[in-house]
């Protein structure tokens, strides 16, 4: 334990009470995991533990919790309680609090953290846990229906903590999950996204079909029921489009924005689905019907805003998540300079490793169907990228050699018409790097001026 942790367990010990440190902090030590959080629990009521403590925070006094400051740092002191009635099942109605430590973990989540400890008293394991550890089982403490009853977090907690550790779903556990899942409609969208979003960015992120078998994820996320219930019948593919993005999900680096973009880099595909009359053989295996999903990039990104918003998640994770779904399919059959200068223009040098990491997380997550060609293709996606990197293409307005400024004193009216004149310009940069020379580009311009005419193209990669 640190040292002010031990400290305040001594103190309130010294001051006539049982005091312990409890929960996951228990847990991931006994486990060799590092605790983030270290939380104490004790006989002591709020204002007892205030009498012994010089600083302290008035958390939640109604709920038995007090914050004691150590050296700067707070740790959260709570009373040993019991929980009441839970007719929300969110919180308790109320609190009562108890002088016995039984009572207080008997009302928690799970046995591998319903433990305490302290270094005069060891490990207190009344209800298993250190069985379950051993076992890696995931198991209530008591009447399983009860605990999800009171906090129907708790059902996703249970299949969040299975994917953090690796470990299996206890059978009367995973039934009582079934049982209750409807009530998950009850907690804030918050909670949840705070409980999912641990999960997919575990080492086990293939859970996520655990919480579709369970129906969790209709609750939540039913966009990804309807991936699972995909099929995509095509030489390129082996799996469903659901076990296709746990595939991907599995390749991609455990950062937040990464797992959200490979969990919805296809979430357009069941809308852009369309299927071709084949009725011949392809790469060793006899096709009726082979399925398209042509522009399901679009439909995809269009989608992303109201699935994270729902979610209520940060902006600057959905508008990661956005860009890398758009980009993910763009010129996957190929690509030339030209096309990699006008993705970056539009993507940004920035984002390029985040895109040719999903772009390998996908291709992994694919058939063998053509696949030197396709690594091929991915080898070329980067080095068009480091020679252009390399080259200092100018990709956006404020590379080239010649600003709004210099436009004005040649004559173009402050306004709109000096951003349409360096749009032009640029797309032409973009198909020609060379040109951007301040002589060349003023050359330009005024042909634009004296004709009038403000060449804007679409951008096509």
């Amino acid at each position: 334990m640190p040292r002010d942790v031990r400290l305040i367990i001594e103190k309130l010990i010294e001051a006539g009470y049982e005091a312990y440190a409890v929960g996951g902090c228990v847990r991931d030590s006994l486990i060799g995991r590092e605790p983030h959080d270290w939380d104490i629990t004790t006989s002591a009521t709020p204002y007892e533990i205030k009498d012994i403590f010089k600083k302290t925070i008035d958390t939640g006094l109604k709920h038995g919790t007090v914050t004691v400051m150590m050296n700067h740092v707070g740790y959260e002191v709570t009373t040993f309680r019991i929980d009441g009635e839970y007719s929300d099942h969110r919180r308790p109605d109320s609190v009562t609090f108890t002088r016995e430590l039984r009572e207080d973990l008997l009302r928690r989540d799970f046995t591998i953290n319903a433990m305490a400890y302290n270094d005069k008293t060891g490990v207190v394991d009344l209800y298993g846990g250190m069985d379950d550890l051993r076992d890696k089982v995931i198991r209530c403490v008591g009447n399983p229906d009860e605990r999800f009853d009171e906090d129907a977090l708790r059902i996703f907690r249970a299949v969040r903590f299975s994917a953090q550790l690796g470990y299996s779903i206890e059978a009367a556990t995973a039934d009582a999950i079934k049982r209750h899942v409807e009530e998950l409609r009850m907690v804030s969208a918050e909670r949840i996204e705070t409980e999912f979003t641990k999960l997919i960015t575990s080492d086990h992120p293939e859970k996520i079909e655990e919480l579709y078998d369970y129906g969790i994820t209709s609750v939540f996320l039913p966009e990804f029921d309807v991936l699972m219930r995909t099929e995509q019948e095509t030489p390129y593919h082996i799996y469903d489009v659901g076990h296709h993005t746990i595939e991907v999900m599995k390749n991609v680096s455990p950062r937040k924005h990464m797992r959200y973009a490979a969990l919805l880099h296809d979430i357009g595909k069941p809308a852009a689905k369309t299927t071709e009359v084949l009725d011949r053989e392809v790469h060793g295996k006899y096709y009726h019907n082979v399925d398209h999903f042509k522009g399901h990039n679009v439909i995809g990104a269009d989608m992303v805003p109201d699935i994270m918003k729902r979610l209520r998640m940060d902006n600057d994770t959905m508008k990661a998540v956005s860009r890398l779904v758009y980009f993910h399919d763009v010129g996957i059959n190929g690509f030339s300079k030209k096309g990699m200068r006008r993705l970056l223009s539009k993507l940004g040098t920035e984002n390029f490793e985040d895109l040719y990491e999903l772009r390998i997380a996908d291709m992994k997550g694919q058939s063998d169907f053509k696949l030197e060609e396709r690594k091929q293709l991915i080898r070329e996606f980067r080095e068009y990228y480091e020679e252009i990197v390399k080259d200092r293409d100018a990709l956006s307005i404020k590379d080239l050699k010649i600003d709004g400024t210099g436009l004005m004193n040649m004559g173009v009216p402050k306004g709109p018409e000096v951003g349409k004149i360096l749009n032009a310009l640029l797309e032409k940069v973009l198909e020609n790097p060379s040109l951007n020379e301040k002589e060349e580009l003023e050359r330009l311009a005024l042909e634009m001026i004296n004709s009038g005419k403000r060449e804007v193209h679409d951008v096509t990669i």
